[in-house]
Parts: C-alpha cells; structure tokens; sequence
C-alpha cells in the first residue's frame, strides 16, 4: 500500500512532461528495438553481449558494488550493453536527476542501457481488477525511467491468480493495457519465462499473438522453465513441473527483443553443465534475431565476477563456431 500512495503522490502527468514525450511521436522514433549489432552480412556480428544487473546481485546488496558503478563495471569486462534490476534503481523514483548520474557512468564506460527488469511490481494477472490496476500502475514509473536512461524496454513478470485460462486472459488484458502506454514512450513490455504459467511457452506465446502489438515482445531465459514448485511457491523448492528449455525458447525466439544466457555452474572444458549453450546459440541463430544477448549469472560456487567471465566466454565461443 506504501507503493500504491507514492506512485500516486508522484504525479504521472508531471513526470511524463519531465520525460519530454508526446504521445505516438516517441513510439514511432523509438518503436522496436532501437539498440541493435551494426548491420553487416557477417553472422557473428548480428549479436553484442550486455550484462544483467541480477549477475552482481550479492555484490550489490552487501555494498560491494554500488549501481552507480555498475556500467563501468560491465565495461571493464569488455560488455558493450547493460540490463538494471528495479530494485537497485529506487532512488532514481524519488530524484529523477539520478537517472542522469547513470547516463554519464553508462556514456563515459561506453555501454548501452538496454532494459529494466521490473520486480515487486504488483500481479498483472491477478483476479481483482484493482489488484490489476495497482500493478499495471506500479510498473508505470519504470516506463518512465526506462525513457530516461534510452532503454528500449522493460521487463515485466505475468504471473496471476486463479486457473491457467483465468490467468492467461487477466494477464493478456494487464500487458496489452501495459503495452499500450509503453507505445506512448517509445518503450517495449517485454516478458521473461519467469516461472508460473510463463514458464510454459505456449502459454505466453499465445499470449503474445492474441495481443499482436509490436512493442509488446519475450526475453527468452535459458533457464528459468520451471511451471510449478512443492508447496506452490515460485523459488526455493524442488520443481515438480519443467517445460523443456530448448522447445521453450524455440517456440519465445519469434517474439523476443533481448535474450537471457542464464549460467549456473561450469565443467572443466567451461561448457554450463545443465544448459547446452551450442544448441540455444543455434536455436536463436535460426530465428530472426539481431542484437544483445544478455549475460545472467546465478551460480554460487565461484565469485559473481569469475562466473560472468566465464559466461561471457562461453557465448563468444559459441558465436564463433556457429556456421
């Protein structure tokens, strides 16, 4: 409720104004996916690599690294774009001057801002209206913020109450509404297979044709497939429902505006033990995609900075052997 009287208290009219958008004129300048590769007829160069700020997630919350520095942290690894997580951007909701602090970390580091990732942003498929309302508004900030830092996108969650039909047609109302004000900004709403239903990619496939709008799009996870866990609860327990990864992001490529190369743990070639990076890299070569493939380290049993290293490894070997 805290949440739901500061976005109010906000004031969306003059915060829109501050952003300086118009309506469809910054949809039409900015419409899909303005952070692209070069265009070239050179396979490998169809692709850049960012880092999700989710990769550092423990050297954020422990102080070791603050988000001010995370754009020139992801540059002196060699990273050319960057995807932020909202829960490390709040200051930038209650002094707005913060999202021009990031610009110029991102510029001088010579890293693009690609996308936010939106949590703790209410449920879009909630069965009450209000509670519906309540989170489309809660993600409305991001909007905003997104347009300050040039990103093309944030990414929500659809998760819902009630059966999977129920779900999907409160969720296919909430992202269409959603999306509609995304258009205004010149900003996607894109949603990550994040668990729940949007876990199974024939559920939110369905989704995505049913809204058939083209700032509404997928981030395809390599890993997050899981539907359901024990105890009905989304993280943390044993999953006792999986959708098959490879098929999933197969059947998500043709909606996606970013990529997730999610990595847990390594064997000793540097191959991710539980994902087979060749066979993803091939599925998102066959489609038409064309640009970031975003860098997600979750793995505990080296450092943050050792695992998004050999993340980011692994994909550029990857790319290279693509034929």
């Amino acid at each position: 409720m805290e949440r739901r009287k500061f976005n109010k208290s906000l004031g969306i009219f003059s915060f829109a104004t501050l952003m300086g958008c118009k309506t469809t004129e910054c949809a039409n300048k900015n419409n899909v996916n303005p952070n692209l590769s070069n265009e070239s007829s050179d396979n490998h160069s169809r692709y850049q690599i960012s880092l999700a700020q989710w990769s550092c997630h423990r050297m954020l919350q422990n102080g070791q690294l603050d988000n001010l520095e995370f754009a020139g942290f992801a540059g002196n690894l060699g990273f050319t774009g960057v995807e932020y997580v909202s829960r490390f951007l709040e200051a930038g909701l209650t002094d707005t001057s913060y999202w021009n602090k990031m610009n110029e970390v991102a510029k001088k580091a010579e890293v693009q801002q690609l996308l936010i990732m939106t949590d703790l942003t209410g449920s879009l498929g909630a069965l009450s209206k209000e509670d519906r309302q309540f989170a489309i508004d809660e993600h409305i900030p991001w909007i905003y913020a997104a347009k300050a830092l040039g990103c093309h996108s944030i990414r929500v969650n659809l998760w819902g109450e009630g059966t999977k039909t129920e779900q999907r047609e409160k969720c296919t109302e909430s992202l269409a509404s959603l999306a509609a004000i995304g258009a205004d900004y010149g900003q996607n709403i894109i949603v990550e297979n994040h668990g729940g239903y949007s876990s199974d990619a024939k559920w939110l496939s369905q989704i995505m044709n049913d809204i058939n709008m083209p700032n509404c799009g997928t981030l395809p996870d390599f890993g997050n497939f899981c539907i359901a866990r024990e105890g009905g609860e989304k993280w943390g327990t044993p999953c006792i429902e999986k959708y098959d990864r490879y098929l999933g992001v197969e059947e998500l490529m043709p909606y996606a505006k970013a990529v997730s190369a999610k990595s847990h743990a390594f064997d000793k070639q540097g191959n991710e033990s539980s994902t087979n990076f060749t066979k993803m890299m091939k599925i998102i070569h066959d489609s038409d995609f064309e640009g970031f493939i975003g860098v997600e380290w979750e793995g505990d049993g080296i450092s943050e900075t050792a695992g998004i290293k050999a993340t980011k490894a692994l994909i550029e070997r990857t790319i290279a052997a693509i034929k």
